[in-house]
């Protein structure tokens, strides 16, 4: 049977009951459905994305004041938005067919398994080298499967060697997502974008691809950074190959959409300089903690070079308390590194707290850096010391967490932070130094103590380091208190 991915029940979802089903699209505001329920997590990551996708091209809010009034669900009146969509929505057919090339593509087909991310690419097939990511995994895979891969592929492209562009926001975008909490249907409306209703023609399939091959670009409507394109954006020109049994083969043709100046609402953005491009941001491999939060999930208070999604920003206006869904590839240019998905807290802070909380990370990163400094004589440099800045991040995490409840309910914690990265720094100093100290030799004992000396001065505000941990957490460091009184 053909899939229209508007019409038929395709998307598999968990409920709140324990039970699993299948739904169309339109049910996505009935209740009792948590969230989806793909085989993978950036899968799950890219259906929201659809999601909100649809909704905000089929009948987004005009404003937050009736983002208000509609948040409760409304199933039927959803159904009735979508349907003039669906002969945009064919997964396969004679006609304009979804995120596909209207031109019937011709050519050799690649093995279905391209359109999943962390696949070997054909370079690495070629090369034999495809010892992480591997080749020829899914020699078939039916069409609900085939339709979200499609739209994981085309939202987040890597690159894909001459001519193949990579998403709207570049290969492996970060994304992050308002959740508070309740399910799918609020999940989904918390980050649905105000605007204008669309139409079929304003998806990118529905028209010749435009394509980039003279340097050609794309940009957002005239006097908008995003339209609906920006959740059905289509940087491939691709053609899938199968049959109502499942999709076995992709046609890929260069020179797709080369989008220019887009922001895309669910993305965090920066800039080198103000007034310069904005520029997606994207994730780093490991773990994402509390040093990775400013300008992603906490405000950098009057930045004009870094600037958190419009999900989030919006919701400072919506309201309410909620967490945050940090997802995306970690990307080496082709190559995949790694998946970030990760929850966060949203915080609602006083300018003041805000202030505080982003000194407390900046000078964690301080903190960090004297701690690697300081063991110049203990590790070589290069992934040694840095494997210790990483822990010395992770070990604080439960402190910082704790210190950011006390900001909530108006505390000043910036003193007793103070101490836990000192504490934390010189903990890790020892262990790494104290082991075998009396057998080793006078020099390098004296080396030790040097280094040790000069990384509890960086606490006292001693040193180019321990300037900058005091400026961030805005305090006068004792050493300057004590040259004040000396002066007297």
């Amino acid at each position: 049977m053909p899939l229209n991915l508007i019409e038929n029940p395709w998307i598999p979802v968990l409920c709140a009951n324990g039970a699993r089903r299948v739904i169309a699209p339109w049910q996505m505001a009935e209740p009792g459905i948590l969230r989806p329920d793909w085989p993978r997590p950036d899968l799950n990551v890219a259906c929201y994305e659809f999601l909100i996708g649809l909704v905000f091209l089929a009948d987004p809010p005009a404003n937050n004041g009736e983002w208000q009034r509609r948040v409760s669900p409304d199933p039927q009146r959803l159904r009735d938005r979508l349907a003039p969509l669906a002969p945009a929505f064919n997964l396969l057919g004679a006609g304009p067919r979804f995120l596909q090339d209207l031109e019937n593509l011709a050519g050799p087909a690649n093995p279905v398994d391209m359109l999943f991310i962390d696949s070997a690419g054909a370079n690495a097939e070629k090369n034999n080298a495809d010892l992480i990511v591997h080749r020829g995994r899914y020699p078939r895979i039916d069409l609900p499967l085939a339709a979200m891969t499609l739209y994981a592929f085309q939202a987040h492209a890597p690159a894909g060697g001459a001519g193949n562009r990579t998403s709207m926001r570049g290969g492996g975008p970060l994304v992050t997502l308002v959740d508070p909490g309740g399910g799918l249907w609020p999940l989904i409306w918390a980050n649905t974008p105000c605007g204008a209703p669309g139409k079929p023609d304003d998806l990118p399939w529905m028209r010749p691809t435009r394509l980039s091959d003279a340097g050609q670009q794309t940009l957002p409507p005239e006097g908008r950074v995003f339209g609906a394109e920006a959740f059905f954006g289509m940087p491939r020109r691709l053609r899938l190959i199968g049959d109502d049994e499942g999709v076995t083969g992709v046609i890929q043709k260069p020179w797709g959409t080369n989008y220019a100046l887009w922001k895309h609402p669910l993305s965090p953005y920066y800039r080198m300089k103000p007034g310069q491009e904005w520029l997606p941001k994207h994730p780093r491999a490991g773990h994402f903690g509390y040093r990775n939060w400013l300008g992603i999930v906490a405000q950098e208070v009057g930045s004009e070079t870094s600037e958190r999604s419009l999900s989030l920003r919006d919701w400072a206006e919506r309201g309410g308390e909620a967490t945050v869904i940090v997802a995306g590839w970690a990307m080496d240019n082709m190559k995949p590194r790694d998946f970030t998905l990760s929850v966060q807290p949203l915080l609602t802070l006083s300018d003041e707290a805000r202030d505080w909380l982003a000194g407390m990370i900046l000078a964690a990163e301080a903190a960090g850096v004297a701690l690697c400094e300081a063991l110049e004589p203990v590790l070589a440099k290069g992934e040694a010391r840095e494997a210790e800045r990483e822990a010395f991040f992770a070990l604080t995490e439960d402190r910082f967490l704790r210190h950011v409840q006390a900001l909530k309910s108006g505390g000043d914690p910036r003193d007793a932070w103070l101490a836990d990265l000192r504490g934390q720094a010189l903990r890790q100093f020892d262990a790494l130094t104290e082991p075998g100290l009396d057998q080793r030799e006078t020099e390098r004992i004296e080396q030790f103590v040097e280094a040790r000396k000069k990384l509890a001065g960086a606490f006292a505000g001693f040193d180019k380091r321990g300037r900058d941990i005091f400026t961030h957490l805005g305090m006068e460091p004792p050493a300057a208190k004590r040259r004040k009184r000396h002066e007297r």
